[in-house]
């Protein structure tokens, strides 16, 4: 069956012929989106959690070195490992999803994740196994990998199908107030546990609490995912066009250029987030010598101000443009960036906890805000799990998988946080300059 598609701008959703069958705003969409955030959330709590006890617990008890950055560049170097696994989850599940359907491919991203995450709290350390224990724990690492990576386009497809075409950013930055909030609930958890023990007790022992508390949220998930119902978009193209043969496929062969230029505008917003929300606390703890609450506490700010954030930005794109919003953001993190670590330099509290609120909930939460939906419609909802999931995965390997390691690197090598402080404004220019050249598609599902 042939389909014809037409470029629009940024903010436009609703096709001419399809406009009559666009599903309307009710208690189902808020249901929806509500599941999807909290399945959000729970994928970003195992996710997170790895990412804050890399800078805190594995670079001295999985890579143990007599230079502390040393050990933090091997700590960085798996975390970057669960990136690279991140688009053979989305090409597996999005595969899955596009051809049998978003709800029962999300399910099983879910358990994948969490069960990976539990495993982890089990681990036995390197001075007890040797070096089994970092080969288990990248092991470990690729699993959540995959997991992650076919969670997001699951999730967010389930949300803009099922949202009206004039508010489908709104609902879509819904989606993403689970990340900050998969954030923020592991870094709460590690730091009440870091200064409510011994040192020696939180490397033993303590640092595993919260990666086996995993366990229960996985459960609560399932529960409300089993709720969500199959998305009406889905439905149609079962009834109208039938499943795509292989769409990612489809998706390289027909939109390679919105997945190019994806991959790329998606480069900083994962690359920038993992500066403000990881890379901070070693370059404070490790360099600066600032206590660790201190900035645990700062990045606990900044992720809750972007819970706020971000339905704002969302709605935003849906009156200006997703273009406008994610290009603005893109620019104000470019500038952010020449301040951001002389203000970190200070090691005053409040202008600590300004540049990470600064970085996390205005540079990031707008461009953040503005993404699902914006990434979404690059591409039909025949192939759209799988499209979305190539942009959403591929690009984070350059952006969120690199740029701790890469600027751990920087530090290491020159002493200085100007290379660093460089190398985020190239990946905000870089991102925005692509952003021009996505082309949303008009069409009616």
């Amino acid at each position: 069956m042939s389909r014809t598609y037409e470029a629009v701008g940024p903010g436009t959703l609703a096709s001419r012929a399809g406009a009559a069958t666009e599903p309307q705003e009710s208690n189902d969409i808020r249901t929806v989106a509500v599941a999807s955030a909290i399945g959000n959330m729970i994928e970003y709590y195992d996710f997170t959690l790895y990412a804050t006890a890399t800078a805190l617990v594995f670079n001295k008890i999985f890579f143990p070195s007599s230079d502390p950055l040393v050990g933090s560049l091997l700590a960085f170097a798996t975390f970057f490992v669960g990136y690279c696994a991140r688009p053979l989850g989305g090409v597996l599940f999005g595969h899955f999803g596009d051809r049998v359907g978003r709800k029962t491919a999300l399910l099983l991203t879910m358990v994948i994740m969490g069960l990976g995450t539990f495993l982890i709290g089990l681990m036995p350390t390197y001075g007890q196994v040797g070096v089994l224990a970092p080969i288990c724990l990248i092991v470990l690492r690729l699993l959540q990998g995959i997991g992650i990576g076919g969670e997001y386009g699951g999730g967010m497809v389930m949300t803009v199908e099922h949202a009206p075409a004039n508010r489908r950013g709104f609902y879509s930055s819904l989606v993403h107030v689970g990340v900050p909030a998969g954030f923020l609930i592991p870094i709460a958890l590690l730091g009440l546990l870091s200064t409510t023990m011994s040192e020696a007790d939180f490397l033993a022992w303590g640092w595993r609490i919260p990666f086996l508390f995993s366990i229960v949220l996985v459960g609560i998930g399932l529960f409300i995912r089993f709720k969500v119902s199959e998305t009406p978009a889905f439905r149609r193209v079962l009834a109208e066009e039938g499943r795509a043969g292989v769409p990612v496929i489809e998706a390289v062969r027909h939109h390679s250029g919105n997945i190019l230029f994806g991959i790329g505008a998606k480069v900083a917003e994962s690359g920038l987030f993992n500066i403000y929300a990881v890379f901070v606390i070693t370059y404070c703890v490790t360099k600066l010598g600032l206590p660790r609450q201190t900035i645990l506490n700062g990045v606990l700010v900044g992720c809750a101000l972007e819970c706020l954030t971000l339905p704002l930005f969302g709605a935003l794109s849906d009156r200006v443009g997703r273009r406008a919003v994610y290009v603005g953001g893109m620019l104000f993190q470019a500038v952010l960036a020449l301040v951001f670590f002389r203000m970190l330099d200070t090691g005053q509290t409040s202008l600590v906890w300004l540049a990470i609120a600064l970085g996390l909930a205005i540079g990031h939460g707008s461009v953040y805000g503005a993404q699902g939906a914006y990434f979404s419609e690059l591409f039909p909802a025949r192939i759209r799990y799988s499209g979305l999931s190539l942009v959403q995965q591929l690009g984070p390997i350059l952006g969120g998988g690199l740029s701790p390691l890469v600027a751990t690197a920087l530090l290491a090598e020159y002493g200085s946080a100007s290379w660093v402080a460089g190398y985020m404004v190239a990946m905000a220019l870089l991102s925005a300059a692509c952003t021009f050249g996505l082309r949303p598609l008009r069409a009616g599902t």
